[in-house]
Formats: structure tokens, C-alpha cells, sequence
């Protein structure tokens, strides 16, 4: 969603003037002596989009031994509340030592996928063109990090630690479609999931190429999410339920209905009342959500684990509402840790949909001053609650 800055009505929060403005008096905080070698520990792996299929694949690394999972742990993150300026300042101290390779991944392939595989962060040393300035990098889909520089070259000076159940399915000639859910099932989280299938470990051997982050993120929200769905379409119908929750400025009040599976999500901007939405019906959509990108896959993701947990199945509308809290994007995570944040609330029941319906018009214009009236007008779900009929109607 492409979102108008409160303060300075710059569009796209990544080119706003008050985030440069906040970016460059962060920078000054920082007490960084960045080095142009270093042995360190890398925490993840970025895939650049840009010149796609010629593009930048970047080592995450913390220029320190510290094995500290905050660095990298969006769950911890959201479990512990962290703020915005605590998580920026955990992931400047990161360097994205970065090289061009093609979507096969022809230079420094064994290095990277094992890195990547690793379920803790693992001792590197590492190279750089020359030493890097601090630098905070925004992106809208991934987690922020410090400068990005030029790699020389690179080296891993221990064993990564590679749980078995990954290595096996890893070496399997399995689909990545097939790999991500049955280690999804195994217990393993859609971050490192996304990591090792971003570096071209999942799928065929004879298919297996590098997937920007930007597109892995909501690839693996997506696989993971259709394959709940189809478990979701066998339970029972939820009774009549709202939630409400949220996590750094972005709040998702959830409508359940005892219905069959449907989606619909709202993304409004408070300050200036702008939203966009994409829907999907009982058989789901046949096109990418355009309006709302990453973070519809991700919002439903998080919706399907806690109907899953629950053993029912609903038409669901989600309502996010971003406000001015959020001034920098921290990547599609947030959204995901809010939705579940909701998710995780104690929710309200409700007799019939119109009750829950008048509820929530009042929550909506008692907490955030908004007639949701403007959004219900334009929902498919809603318009279609209204005119379908039950069996047991006849």
C-alpha cells in the first residue's frame, strides 16, 4: 500500500522526507567503527530484486560474536514489544555485504545455502571492497539493516548447525511447494523458511534458483496459507467473533463470520481516510493481490493459524488501520505479528451479524474518529453476506 506520510504528505513511506529526516539523526547516533574485515556472524541472507535475473545477493552479518537471536527474530520482536527505534538500532549494526550473481546462483552457491540453512547465526569472515559508512537501508517488504557494501570474499569458519529434518527434505526430490509445507508441519517458522527458500534450497534439483525476498516472502505466506485453507474448509463454522489487536501503529479489527471460507482486507490510512482491498471467495483468487500486496497473504496467513488452532473455518474480514505510530517500514513481518497480535486477543461473540456489524461501527468511530461505512460499502464480503441465501432458508 502505498501510504501518505501525516506530516509531510509525501506518498511511499520509503521516499518520505520526515523518514530521511529520522534516518539521517539516527545515523549520527550510531557508535559503529565499521571495519573493512571482520569475522562475524551472519544472520540471514537478502536476495535484491533489481536486474532481475542478474541480481545481488547480500550477507546479513553482525560484525561482533555475540550469538543473539534478537538480531534477527521478528517473533521475539513482536513478542517482547519492541519499538520501532529499538528494532532499527539492533539491524544498523548489520552490514549487507553484497555480490552479483545470476538466478542460479553461480558464485559463492555453497556458502550462501549453507548459511542460510543454519538454524543459529554462524562465525564468518568476511571481506568487504572497503570499509562501509552507517547507513540505515528501508524496505517496505524485508527487515531494515545497516550499510550495504561490495563483497570481496567470504568464508565460513564453523559447522553451521542444520537440523536434520531440513537437510533430509533439503536433498529430497521434492516440490518447493511440497518442502515448505512439510516443514512448516515439522515446526520450522515462515522466517527461516523464507530464508533457505529465498537461496534456492527448496524444490527439484533441476529447478532450483535464487527468489528475491520481496517475492519469497509472500511466496511461502501463500503456499503456507493455501494449504491451511484447505484444511480450514473441513472444520465446523466459527460462531460470530470479533478481535482486535495490533503492534507499532498498525491495528486489525477481524470480523468472523459462521460462514464458508471466504477473505476480504481493508488497509486504511487514517490520516487522510485512503484504503485499498483485495478479496477471495470460497475457491480463492486466480490473481496476485495487487492493491494490498504482501500483507494480504501475510494477514490471512496469520488469520488461517488461529482458525486452524481453533478447528473452525469462517467468511473472515480484516480491517487494518495504519496510523501515524508506524513512520518507518520495517517489512511485511509487521504485519503478520499484528494480524496475530488480533488473532491472539480475547474475542468478542455476537448473537447475528448485524449486532457484531453495529459494534464494530462504533469501535471503529470511537477508536480511531473513522465512519466505517465508507468501507463497508465497498465490500464484496459484505454486499455478499447481505444477499445470499441458506439451504436452511427454503
Amino acid at each position: 500500500m502505498n501510504i501518505v506520510c501525516p506530516k509531510c504528505h509525501s506518498r511511499g513511506l520509503t521516499k518520505c522526507f520526515c523518514i530521511l529526516r529520522e534516518r539521517i539523526k539516527l545515523e549520527k547516533n550510531i557508535s559503529q567503527n565499521f571495519k573493512k574485515e571482520f569475522f562475524g556472524e551472519n544472520y540471514n541472507i537478502f536476495v535484491g530484486r533489481f536486474g532481475y535475473p542478474n541480481i545481488n545477493v547480500g550477507l546479513v552479518s553482525l560484525p561482533e560474536a555475540k550469538k543473539d537471536e534478537q538480531y534477527d527474530n521478528p517473533q521475539l520482536w513482536a513478542g517482547k514489544e519492541y519499538d520501532i527505534n529499538t528494532i532499527i538500532n539492533l539491524r544498523t549494526q548489520m552490514i549487507n555485504a553484497n555480490f552479483k550473481t545470476d538466478i542460479k546462483g553461480t558464485r559463492l552457491k555453497e556458502l550462501y545455502q549453507e548459511l542460510s540453512l543454519s538454524s543459529r547465526p554462524v562465525d564468518t569472515e568476511v571481506v568487504l571492497e572497503k570499509p562501509p559508512t552507517v547507513k540505515i537501508n528501508f524496505n517496505a517488504e524485508a527487515t531494515p539493516f545497516g550499510p550495504t557494501i561490495k563483497l570481496e570474499r567470504a568464508r565460513i569458519t564453523e559447522n553451521p548447525s542444520i537440523p536434520q529434518k531440513v537437510d533430509k527434505v533439503v536433498n529430497d526430490e521434492l516440490t518447493a511447494t511440497q518442502s515448505l509445507n512439510i516443514l512448516y508441519d515439522k515446526g520450522f517458522d515462515e522466517h527461516y523458511l523464507t530464508k533457505i527458500f529465498s537461496v534456492g534450497n527448496l524444490g527439484r534439483n533441476t529447478g532450483k534458483k535464487l527468489v528475491p525476498t520481496r517475492w519469497s516472502i509472500t511466496a511461502v505466506d501463500d503456499t503456507l496459507g493455501k494449504n491451511l485453507i484447505k484444511e480450514v474448509k473441513d472444520f465446523k463454522f466459527s460462531d460470530y467473533k470479533l478481535y482486535f489487536g495490533g503492534y507499532l501503529g498498525n491495528y486489525y479489527l477481524i470480523l468472523v463470520y459462521p460462514e464458508p471460507w471466504s477473505y476480504e482486507l481493508f488497509e486504511t490510512a487514517l490520516k487522510y481516510g485512503e484504503f485499498m482491498t483485495d478479496y477471495e471467495g470460497y475457491y480463492g483468487r486466480k490473481s496476485y493481490a495487487i492493491n494490498t500486496v504482501g500483507g494480504y497473504y501475510a494477514a490471512r496467513f496469520a488469520i488461517l493459524q488461529k482458525l486452524q488452532e481453533q478447528k473452525r473455518q469462517g467468511t473472515v474480514l480484516a480491517l487494518r488501520f495504519i496510523t501515524d505510530e508506524y513512520w518507518a517500514p520495517l517489512g511485511v513481518w509487521v504485519v503478520r505479528e499484528a494480524t496475530k497480535k488480533s488473532m491472539n486477543s480475547e474475542p468478542i461473540e455476537f448473537p447475528d451479524k448485524e449486532s457484531m456489524m453495529k459494534y464494530a461501527l462504533d469501535f471503529v468511530k470511537e477508536t480511531f474518529n473513522y465512519n466505517l461505512n465508507k468501507i463497508l460499502s465497498q465490500s464484496v464480503l459484505v454486499k455478499s453476506l447481505k444477499t445470499q441465501t441458506k439451504l436452511n432458508e427454503y
